[in-house]
């Protein structure tokens, strides 16, 4: 689904910079609701460990969406940048999910809002400065 979603010209897609990282109990809370919302049990959101996908509809059958069509996803990370917590790094509207006005804002906010957070309000990952390249002594190298 990615490749179609990456070469469709419709499709909107945003790097969340700084990334979202959601603390421990605000990802408890949405990976819940994200399962009480799946799409084979009459919800909207397929889960998996990396991607969060938004449906307009629940899936025709357990293992296939049918008619239902895809509003966009997000790719995620967990268990960084500690134990706990969920990396929100990237999210991808498709055509059909801008043409009822979805956005990566929104979509955002409808799956953070499940741990009482938004896109604005959740926490940040640092950005460190990258570090300096290693450079090898000039000199002699004396054993210690």
């Amino acid at each position: 689904m990615l490749m179609t979603e990456a070469y469709d010209e419709g499709v909107v897609t945003e790097v969340i910079r700084p990334a979202a990282i959601l603390p421990e109990d605000a990802a408890r809370a949405v990976l819940v609701e994200l399962a009480v919302r799946d799409v084979r049990g009459g919800g909207d959101w397929h889960a998996t460990p990396t991607l969060w996908r938004r449906y307009d509809r629940p899936w025709d059958g357990v293992d296939q969406p049918g008619s239902a069509q895809l509003i966009g996803s997000m790719q995620v990370a967990y268990g960084t940048p500690t134990r706990y917590t969920i990396t929100v790094y990237r999210c991808t509207i498709t055509r059909f999910g801008q043409q009822y006005g979805w956005s990566v804002q929104t979509l955002c906010n409808e799956a953070l809002s499940y741990g009482n957070l938004s896109l604005d309000t959740c926490p940040r990952a640092d950005l460190a400065p990258t570090p300096k390249p290693f450079r090898m002594p000039t000199g002699p190298i004396l054993p210690s």
